[in-house]
């Protein structure tokens, strides 16, 4: 079996270090921002936050199945992984966009724009997450491709909690919003 060359453990990582720029952002900031940036209640911000964990539920399992039938001159896995990337950023700008509409609009907005982010992320992660896979199959090398991947994993959020509150006031220069 070829063994896994280092190059490849930190370019594999290296995703999920991204992947968890935008899924550290949401568990650390999407809640604050919700309530104190874009202006809806607490109570509705939390059931934005359920319903699209709801919806994430069935979804991931959907979309599990359309993976497993998926055969394509591409491969398996890297459609999802090629259109899922820039769809992921574009859906994360627009969960945290915050335009000047009626509370009502805005709501809609909020469920429209986190479910749509949820839907995408995991059209990125769930074929990400079965790469290992696809790149070994030596059992003990795909266990060292998932520590490597839960390293970066973990120093992705790390980043994001130790820079968000920091990069929102330089790039808002004073307005939370803007920033």
């Amino acid at each position: 079996m070829r063994r896994i060359s280092i190059a490849e453990r930190f370019a594999y990582s290296g995703g999920d270090f991204a992947c968890n720029l935008v899924f550290g952002t949401i568990t650390s900031f999407l809640l604050f921002f919700y309530t104190d940036v874009f202006g809806i209640t607490a109570a509705e911000a939390g059931t934005v936050l359920l319903v699209a964990r709801l919806w994430d539920a069935v979804w991931d399992l959907a979309l599990g199945a359309l993976i497993d039938r998926t055969r394509t001159r591409w491969g398996q896995l890297r459609p999802y992984l090629l259109y899922g990337g820039p769809a992921l950023a574009l859906a994360a700008v627009l969960c945290f966009t915050t335009p000047d509409w009626s509370h009502n609009a805005k709501l809609v907005y909020a469920f429209a724009s986190y479910i749509l982010l949820m839907t995408v992320y995991s059209i990125v992660n769930i074929p990400y997450g079965a790469l290992p896979t696809l790149m070994s199959d030596d059992p003990q090398q795909r266990t060292g491709l998932a520590s490597w991947r839960m390293f970066f994993a973990f120093a992705g959020t790390m980043f994001v909690g130790a820079g968000a509150q920091a990069l929102v006031g330089v790039l808002g220069e004073g307005d939370r919003a803007a920033g």
